[in-house]
């Protein structure tokens, strides 16, 4: 799960990189995507170092934030707000999803 955190962290600098752009055209927007991603990586984190039971939750909602983060990622493109995306970093959070479906399940 380490790994899955350090993803997600690299993950962080690249929509980092992306919601400055986006914040030019919409604050509101670049704030979400941020907010998003720190989520991902937070929840993970906890999600790995939870023995409560709460894993899995907080694995939940790493999962559906990285959804957020994809969608809105693409929604910024789709508004012109950036130019194509970054196939790699997108796959990168496809990798995240697919990780992060295997443990909340």
């Amino acid at each position: 799960m380490l790994k899955l955190t350090e993803n997600a962290i690299g993950c962080c600098r690249d929509v980092g990189r992306i919601a400055k752009l986006v914040a030019k055209h919409d604050r509101s927007l670049a704030d979400q995507l941020r907010r998003a991603m720190a989520s991902v990586a937070l929840n993970a984190a906890e999600g790995t170092g939870a023995h409560d039971g709460n894993g899995r939750m907080r694995f939940r909602i790493a999962l559906g934030s990285a959804r957020e983060v994809d969608v809105a990622l693409r929604v910024a493109e789709a508004f012109g707000y950036v130019e194509a995306l970054d196939v790699e970093l997108m796959k990168r959070l496809d990798g995240i999803c697919a990780a992060l479906w295997k443990v909340a399940r």
